[in-house]
Parts: C-alpha cells; sequence; structure tokens
C-alpha cells in the first residue's frame, strides 16, 4: 500500500464518519483509529480572529490641551498565518538524520516545494513540502513525536 492509496483510504474513512478500521492483505497491516472530533464551540480557530474596532467620531480638539489618546496609532490587525498540515499519520522528523541539522528553523525564509521534514509511516520516510513561500514562525511539533492525519505542523507566514 503506498502513501496515496494511504491517503485516499483516510479521506474515505473521514468522509463515512469511520472511526477505527483495520485492513490486513499478506505481510501488511493497517491499523486506523480516529479520535472525536471536537466541536466546533468548544475549540475557536484562533488562527482566523482578527479584532477591528468600530469607526468612532473624534472630537474637536480643545485649544491648550494636548490628547494623548489622538497621537496613538491604531491597533496592529492580527495576522493570518498559513498552516503547514501532515497529510498523513507518523512520525514527525525535523532532521534527515540524528545529529544532522533541521531542515528548517524559526525564522527561515520557506520557497514552495522546499522540505520541512519528514514523516515516518510504515518504514517509509516522507518528505513533507511548504506549499507556499513565507516565513517561517513556529513549528508546532516535537522532533520525534507521533502526528495525527492534518495536524497542525508550522506556522507560515505568507510572503507578499
Amino acid at each position: 500500500m503506498n502513501q496515496k492509496e494511504l491517503k485516499e483510504l483516510i479521506e474515505f474513512l473521514i468522509e463515512k464518519d469511520i472511526a477505527e478500521f483495520e485492513l490486513e492483505r499478506g505481510d501488511v497491516k493497517v491499523k486506523i483509529k480516529r479520535a472525536a472530533e471536537p466541536s466546533p464551540a468548544a475549540l475557536p480557530d484562533s488562527r482566523y480572529i482578527a479584532v477591528h474596532p468600530a469607526p468612532t467620531t473624534v472630537p474637536a480638539p480643545v485649544p491648550g490641551r494636548v490628547d494623548l489618546a489622538a497621537n496613538a496609532g491604531a491597533p496592529e490587525p492580527e495576522e493570518v498565518l498559513h498552516i503547514v498540515r501532515s497529510p498523513i499519520v507518523g512520525t514527525f522528523y525535523e532532521s534527515p538524520s540524528p545529529g544532522s541539522p533541521p531542515f528548517v528553523k524559526v525564522g527561515d525564509s520557506l520557497e514552495v516545494g522546499q522540505v520541512l521534514c519528514i514523516v515516518e509511516a510504515m518504514k517509509l520516510m516522507n518528505e513533507i513540502e511548504c506549499d507556499v513561500a513565507g516565513e517561517l514562525v513556529k513549528k508546532l511539533v516535537a522532533n520525534g513525536q507521533p502526528i495525527e492525519y492534518g495536524q497542525e505542523l508550522f506556522a507560515v507566514r505568507p510572503a507578499k
């Protein structure tokens, strides 16, 4: 079973809302167990929340009085980050081999197609590539950590 077939199987299980699945074909065993999805009300998606102040009227200045509030700049809108998610279940590795430097680190400039990490699944090393150009803002998983399908791996500030 290759990575594409495994991805299609996982997508099918999600579509049909199947929580647990086991397949044994020759010497290959696949067992997929999905955790219950949290309700949208329980976990708000904070990546897309932006606070915009309501428009207000500014009173005319009073002669001889300094208005410090008028000198303050408008609050910066919250930036929207692109999230790179895992396409498969496996183990996250930040470098090509133990002792090697990581593929990327926070602050690096990223290009589309650049390798970000490796996810090991069924003894296969799958390179995960960046799908947007920009700057790496945050790594969301630890080296050697087991990860789930769709789990957030990296936050990237898209290039303008």
